[in-house]
C-alpha cells in the first residue's frame, strides 16, 4: 500500500474562523499534524469527513504544534461496543475514507492567522 500525505494551509479571516477541504481521500487517515504557524493559543479544529460527518480530530484549546493517530470505536453486528478482553477497554481502529475530502473547521485562530495540516494517509 501506498503512503500518501496531503498538505493544506489554512489561512482564517478577522473572525479566526475558517473551513477548508483536502483532495479526495482512498484508504486509512494514519496521522494529523499541525504545524503552528500563527494560530493565536486556543485554536479550536473540528475535523469531519465531508460526506458522513464522522469525526477524525476535534479538540479545543491547542496552542501548539502536535500529531493525532485518530482511531475509531468498533462495534459489534449487533451495535454493541466492542471491549477488549475482561478489562472493559474500546476496541479502537483506523478510520476509512472512500473518495471522500477532509474537512477542516477553525474557529477561535485568531485575526487573519494560518496554520498547516498534513494528513497521512495509507491505502
Amino acid at each position: 500500500m501506498a503512503v500518501r500525505r496531503f498538505s493544506l494551509t489554512i489561512d482564517v479571516d478577522a473572525a479566526g474562523d475558517a473551513t477548508a477541504y483536502s483532495p479526495r481521500v482512498y484508504g486509512q487517515v494514519q496521522s494529523i499534524s499541525y504545524v503552528k504557524d500563527d494560530y493565536a493559543n486556543g485554536v479550536t479544529f473540528a475535523i469531519t469527513a465531508e460526506t458522513t460527518g464522522e469525526t477524525i480530530w476535534s479538540e479545543a484549546a491547542v496552542n501548539a504544534s502536535t500529531v493525532r493517530y485518530p482511531r475509531a470505536a468498533t462495534a459489534t453486528t449487533a451495535g454493541v461496543a466492542s471491549l477488549y478482553a475482561g478489562g472493559g477497554t474500546a476496541v479502537n481502529t483506523r478510520i476509512a475514507l472512500g473518495g471522500d475530502r477532509v474537512k477542516f473547521v477553525i474557529s477561535a485562530g485568531g485575526v487573519s492567522t494560518g496554520g498547516t495540516f498534513h494528513v497521512v494517509v495509507d491505502g
